[in-house]
């Protein structure tokens, strides 16, 4: 059976894509598809420190099966935002797991393109995109996770319920990568966890 650490992260990374099948030979090969992020406009006059603080995760469209299948399971989840060296973001998420809080820490690191940034995990292929598509710095961001030719779309919020104009506007950004509704899922409002004890922290930045 897992360990609690693996359940919490299954809860928020990406599971891996199925394995694409090799079809007869050809002699010429098929330009390789469209990336889903090469859909993906990116939020311009981008501010690092602006994003720094206190976010709460509002909702998630992915079409990850662990999800799907514990979406009646979720949890309210906030994240802290630092920016140490101006250009990567570490973050902390908080997030109960059978009622205790947990704090898992990544850093997102800085791609060659603006607004891009790289999440790596432990293991081989474990790699994962991340584009800031669009924010205020002050209400909303909204954020694209994609891990081989998967991809998930987030909400956050400076407060844990944002208006309807801006849940529109992650909607139509969920519609525009080729998900919908019936994997989108809006998180808990309430429960919130400050901190963990360092007994139920999962570090992902050390190697």
């Amino acid at each position: 059976m897992a360990g609690p650490g693996t359940l919490l992260l299954l809860g928020l990374l990406l599971t891996a894509p199925p394995a694409l099948g090799q079809g007869p030979g050809r002699r010429q090969r098929p330009p390789p598809p469209q990336s889903p992020l090469e859909k993906v406009a990116v939020q311009e006059e981008l501010s690092l420190p602006q994003l720094a603080g206190r976010w709460f995760l509002v909702g998630m469209a992915s079409r990850c099966s662990y999800l799907a299948e514990h979406s009646h399971r979720l949890e309210a989840t906030a994240v802290t935002v630092t920016v140490p060296d101006g250009q990567s973001l570490a973050i902390s998420t908080f997030r109960k797991l059978d009622g205790t809080c947990w704090e898992i820490r990544q850093r997102y690191l800085p791609a060659q393109a603006r607004g891009h940034f790289l999440l790596k995990g432990r293991g081989s292929g474990s790699k994962v995109e991340v584009v800031v598509g669009e924010t205020d710095h002050s209400t909303y961001a909204i954020l694209y996770y994609q891990k081989g030719r998967s991809i998930s779309v987030k909400l956050y919020g400076r407060t844990s319920r944002v208006s309807d104009a801006i849940a529109d506007k992650f909607e139509q950004r969920v519609r525009a990568v080729g998900l919908n509704e019936d994997v989108t899922y809006y998180f808990p409002q309430y429960g919130f966890c400050d901190s963990a004890e360092e007994s139920h922290v999962l570090d992902e930045t050390k190697p």
